[in-house]
């Protein structure tokens, strides 16, 4: 599995450094570098210096990465596959990162405004051990083998929620995620997207799609399928 997937973790306090020119200008090439699930829906990535919210204020971070895109479950999703990958590129690169559910930016975009990351130098360890993740166990999330699945299992989601679940079957894994309320809806989708770019990372090929005949799960959202 990638060591980073194994060693990350949320950063929720920053020294209050200002990150150089040369770190940003690394960070901006990552953006314009990320892969999207769904390529023909629009979204944009901004670095901002400010933003609302009482955690992003409490943290110390001065850098914020601001998530916009169009409104709807895909794009929600879309929105946490490529936002992981960023928050994997930071732990990566001797950076924290945090998602903030409950920020916001001080300026208005073209596009919806869908969600922030804090990101900067910790205060605190950057990494942790495998022992100290705190998740469910694949029999509560899965059914069926597959490596990837333990990908997915550890990554990160609003509240530790974990509100997804696979079935892996002939090399496929089935995608899910549980149903909620509207104003939950999108940190569900957000999460979603965020163990998908977990699975592709462990992926040769990564290949997603939506299937007409995929089975219903009670309680649970078909999202679509990781091909064989």
């Amino acid at each position: 599995m990638n060591e980073i997937i194994r060693r990350r973790k949320s950063i929720r306090k920053y020294d209050r450094t200002q990150l150089g020119d040369e770190i940003l200008g690394k960070v901006r090439e990552q953006i314009a570098n990320l892969t999207p699930l769904y390529p023909d829906i629009r979204y944009s990535v901004d670095i901002a210096h400010k933003t609302k919210g009482l955690l992003a204020q409490g943290s110390g971070a001065s850098t914020f990465l601001v998530f916009r895109g169009e409104e709807g479950s895909a794009s929600y999703v879309n929105i946490g596959f490529i936002g992981q990958q960023m928050d994997l590129y930071f732990s990566a690169n001797g950076l924290g990162s945090c998602w903030l559910g409950m920020a916001k930016p001080n300026e208005r975009g073209d596009l919806s405004y869908i969600i922030s990351m804090a990101f900067g130098k910790p205060a605190d360890a950057l990494h942790r051990s495998l022992s100290e993740f705190n998740r469910k166990p694949l029999s509560e999330i899965s059914e069926g083998d597959d490596v990837r699945l333990e990908a997915a299992r550890l990554a990160p989601s609003g509240m530790n929620a974990q509100g997804w679940f696979f079935v892996a079957k002939d090399g496929a894994i089935i995608c899910y995620r549980k149903k909620s309320g509207i104003m939950s809806e999108k940190l569900g989708c957000i999460d979603m997207g965020i163990a998908l770019w977990h699975i592709a990372s462990e992926s040769d090929g990564f290949r997603f799609s939506k299937e007409p005949d995929a089975p219903e799960r009670k309680g649970f959202i078909y999202v679509g399928t990781v091909g064989r």
